[in-house]
C-alpha cells in the first residue's frame, strides 16, 4: 500500500468513515499515520474511592455490590452498577452499552478506570473500562494515545486504523546511517509504530525524539536556505518615504509605546537597507503589532509597491481589512480582501485589482498564495501569527514577487534561547511592552468547589451588559479522557444562566462560514456567551468581552493560557480570567500560579520552559506550537538544539543539496 492511497483502502474504513476522517484533514494513508497523538495517558495504580475528585481520570479496585441494571426511560440507555472498597462505595455509569451487564458479576473483584463526575455531593465513574486484576497489572507500564477526534470516531478506532496502516505501508529510511548512529536514533518505521502503538514509556520517548528532531531539522534547513537566497539578492524594493506613516501617527489618539517606536525604526532601517528584510516580530498579546504592520505597508504603498498581509483565520483577515481600509482610505490607498468565503464576483474583482496594480495592499488568508493570485509589483510580505503557516507556504507567497521584504509576526511567545535556535537566520524584534491604558487582567486559579461562585459572577457581568468566553479542551465527551467539552459545558450554562442569554459553541471542525457567522455575531454582541475550544486563541477583537473562563487549565501550556487570557482586556473595562484546575495536584497548582504574577508573555514562556522543561512527556502537546505536527518547542528543546547543531555543520553546497531533496520529496506525506 502507498502512503498516497486513500484511507478507504484500509480494512475497516469505508466511505462513510472516510467522510468523518476528512473532518480531521485525513484523506490518505500517509495523513493518517501523521495524525499523531496529542498526548498520552498512563494506567496508574488504583486509588481508594474516598480519595477520588471530580474531573480526574482514575482507576479503582473493588467488589461489585449490586447487579448492573438499565435506567428505565433514559434517552442515552444508561447502565448503572455500584462498586465498594475499604474506603467507600461508588456508582458506575455506562451509556449505550447494554453488553456491559454480562461483564459485571456481583461479588467479583475488578478494576474500573474512567472519568470521575460529580452529581451534587456524590461521585460516579463515567464509562469506565473494566479489567481483571491481572489484566490491569499488565497494562500498568503501557500508554494510551490521546488523539484529536470528531463525532463518530473514537480513539480506539483511530488506534486500530493506524495499526492496520503501519502493517500495510513501507516507510523508507532516509536518514544517513552515520547520523542515526551518532545521535542514537531508532529507525523511522519503528518510531512511527512506537508513537502510535506505545508499549513502553521510555521507548516512546525515544520515538518522539527521533521524529521531533527531523521536523526541526527540516524547518531549520528551510530557514537557512530562505535566508541564503535573500542574501544573494540586492534590495530591489528600496522603501524610504514615510510621509503617510507620519500622518497616520499624528492622527492616532494615543502615542506609540517605546517598544513600538523601536521596532518601527528597525523595520524602516531594513526596508531601506542593502538586502531584503527578513525579520521576525514577536509581540506579546495586545502589544500593538497591527499598527506596526500598517505603518510598514503604508510606506510600501507610498513608494509605488504592493504589499500583502496573510492572517491565519478569515475572521482575523476581515478584522484587519476593515481596520486598514478605515486608516488608509484618506490617503487614497486601496486595500483588497482575499478569503475563501468570497463570492466568485468578489474574488474576480480582488484578483484583477492586485494583478493590474490598482490595489496597493492585499489582506487575506491561505487564499493569497493560490496560483490564481498575482501581483503587479509585490514588495512586502507580512505573515501574521506565523506559527499557523509552514515554511513552504511562506515561500509560495514570497514567490509571487521578485524577492520582496518579509516580516513574520507572532503573538506566541517563545523562550528567547529557543527562539534564537529556531530563527537564528532571521533578525528578531520584540514588542515587550503593553500600552499604558490597558488594565491588568485579574486572574484566579480555582477548583470545582468554586463553581457556584463563578456562575454568580458570570450572571453579574452579563447583567452589566458584558460578554463571556468559556474555553474547553475538547469538542465532545471522549472515552475516559479527562476534560470538559464544549457541548456539555454549553448545556450546563443554559441551565444556570438567564434564558434570554444567547449561548453558542465554536470549534475547529465547523465550516469556515459557520465559524465566521458565530464570531461576527459575538463581535456584534448578539451572542453573549461563547463556549469554544482554543480556536479563538487567534481571534477577533471584542472589547466588550470582559470574562474568560478556562476549563481544565492544567491541560494547556502556560503560553497557550496567556494567549487565551489575551482575548479579554481589549477595552477600557476591567477584565477577568478564571482558570478551573481539574485536579488537585500541587505541582499543577504551582505551575498555574505563574499566571497570577507574571503579565509578560515572554516571562511566562521562560517560566514554562523551567517548569515543564525539555522531556516533559505527559499532558497535551502545546496547542498551535508553531507549524510542527509532532514536535513541541519546549518539550523537545534538546532535539531542537541537536538539529540546530547538525544543520550548522553543513556546507552551503550540502545544505542546498539537502534542501532540494526535501523539496523534491514534498509530495510524500511522511515527516522529513
Amino acid at each position: 500500500m502507498l502512503l498516497t492511497d486513500s484511507i478507504v483502502k484500509l480494512k475497516g474504513v469505508g466511505e462513510r468513515t472516510a467522510k468523518l476522517y476528512e473532518k480531521l484533514g485525513i484523506h490518505s494513508v500517509g495523513e493518517l499515520i501523521n495524525h499523531f497523538p496529542r498526548g498520552y495517558e498512563r494506567y496508574d495504580e488504583p486509588v481508594m474511592i474516598s480519595s477520588l475528585r471530580a474531573g480526574e481520570v482514575c482507576a479503582v479496585e473493588g467488589m461489585l455490590t449490586a447487579s448492573a441494571k438499565p435506567i428505565p426511560g433514559n434517552v442515552r440507555r444508561m447502565i448503572v452498577a455500584r462498586v465498594r472498597d475499604l474506603s467507600g462505595e461508588l456508582e458506575l455509569c455506562w451509556f449505550n452499552s447494554p453488553y456491559i451487564m454480562k461483564q459485571l458479576p456481583v461479588g467479583r473483584k475488578l478494576v474500573f478506570r474512567g472519568k470521575v463526575s460529580a452529581n451534587g455531593r456524590f461521585l460516579k465513574l463515567i464509562q469506565p473500562e473494566i479489567y481483571t486484576e491481572e489484566a490491569y497489572r499488565q497494562r500498568r507500564r503501557s500508554l494510551r494515545p490521546i488523539y484529536a477526534l470528531t463525532a463518530g470516531i473514537t480513539g480506539n478506532a483511530v488506534s486500530k486504523a493506524v495499526s492496520v496502516a503501519l502493517n500495510e505501508v513501507d516507510i523508507p529510511e532516509r536518514m544517513p546511517l552515520k547520523l542515526r548512529k551518532a545521535r542514537s536514533f531508532m529507525k523511522l518505521s519503528d518510531a512511527y509504530r512506537e508513537i502510535h502503538c506505545p508499549k513502553d514509556e521510555d521507548i516512546t520517548k525515544e520515538a518522539i525524539r527521533r521524529l521531533s528532531y527531523e521536523e526541526f531539522y527540516r524547518f531549520l534547513l528551510s530557514m537557512r536556505q530562505l535566508r541564503s537566497s535573500v542574501l544573494r539578492e540586492a534590495n530591489g524594493f528600496l522603501i524610504r518615504k514615510h510621509t503617510i506613516a507620519d500622518q497616520i501617527l499624528g492622527a492616532l489618539p494615543y502615542e506609540l509605546t517605546d517598544a513600538q517606536k523601536r521596532v518601527t525604526a528597525e523595520i524602516v532601517n531594513d526596508l531601506s537597507g542593502a538586502y531584503p528584510m527578513q525579520r521576525l516580530l514577536q509581540g506579546d498579546v495586545g502589544s500593538g503589532k497591527t499598527i506596526v504592520s500598517l505603518l510598514a505597508l503604508s510606506m510600501c504603498a507610498e513608494e509605488g509597491f504592493q504589499g500583502c498581509l496573510m492572517a491565519p483565520t478569515e475572521v482575523l483577515a476581515r478584522q484587519h481589512f476593515t481596520y486598514f481600509q478605515e486608516m488608509l482610505a484618506p490617503f487614497g490607498i486601496r486595500v483588497s480582501l482575499l478569503v475563501g468565503s468570497m463570492s466568485a464576483a468578489e474574488r474576480k474583482q480582488s484578483l484583477a485589482e492586485l494583478r493590474n496594480g490598482e490595489s496597493a495592499i492585499a489582506i487575506g488568508t491561505h487564499a493569497l498564495f493560490q496560483e490564481s493570485v498575482s501581483f503587479k509589483c509585490l514588495g512586502l510580505v507580512i505573515v501574521d501569527e506565523q506559527h499557523r503557516f509552514g515554511v513552504k507556504q511562506r515561500e509560495q507567497l514570497i514567490g509571487k514577487g521578485a524577492t520582496p521584504h518579509l516580516l513574520i509576526m507572532s503573538a506566541t511567545p517563545i523562550p528567547r534561547t529557543l527562539a534564537m535556535m529556531l530563527y537564528g537566520d532571521m533578525d528578531i524584534s520584540l514588542l515587550d511592552e503593553l500600552p499604558a491604558n490597558r488594565l491588568p487582567i485579574k486572574t484566579c486559579v480555582v477548583e470545582e468547589n468554586y463553581r457556584p461562585t463563578a456562575d454568580r459572577f458570570l450572571r453579574d457581568r452579563l447583567a452589566a451588559g458584558e460578554q463571556v468566553y468559556v474555553i474547553c479542551p475538547m469538542i465532545e465527551d471522549s472515552e475516559s479522557v479527562e476534560g470538559e467539552n464544549v457541548a456539555d459545558c454549553a448545556e450546563r450554562l443554559r441551565t444556570v444562566l438567564e434564558p434570554s442569554i444567547r449561548i453558542e459553541i465554536l470549534h475547529g471542525q465547523m465550516s469556515g462560514a459557520e465559524k465566521n457567522r458565530i464570531m461576527e455575531d459575538f463581535a456584534k454582541g448578539v451572542i453573549r456567551v461563547l463556549v469554544s475550544t482554543t480556536v479563538i486563541e487567534v481571534g477577533i477583537n471584542v472589547p466588550n468581552a470582559t470574562v474568560i473562563v478556562i476549563e481544565n487549565a492544567e491541560r494547556f501550556g502556560l503560553s497557550a493560557l496567556h494567549q487565551l487570557r489575551g482575548r479579554v482586556g481589549r477595552g477600557s473595562k476591567q477584565s477577568y480570567c478564571i482558570l478551573f484546575q481539574g485536579n488537585s495536584d500541587e505541582a499543577t497548582k504551582q505551575r498555574l500560579s505563574v499566571l497570577l504574577k507574571a503579565r509578560s508573555g515572554f516571562a511566562i514562556a521562560e517560566e514554562d520552559l523551567r517548569l515543564r522543561g525539555p522531556g516533559d512527556f505527559f499532558g497535551i502537546r502545546q496547542s498551535g506550537s508553531l507549524s510542527f505536527m509532532l514536535a513541541d518547542v519546549v518539550r523537545d528543546a534538546d532535539s531542537l538544539k541537536a538539529a540546530r547543531e547538525d544543520v550548522a555543520l553543513l556546507s552551503d553546497a550540502e545544505a542546498e543539496a539537502e534542501y532540494n531533496l526535501l523539496v523534491a520529496k514534498s509530495s510524500e506525506t511522511v515527516v522529513y
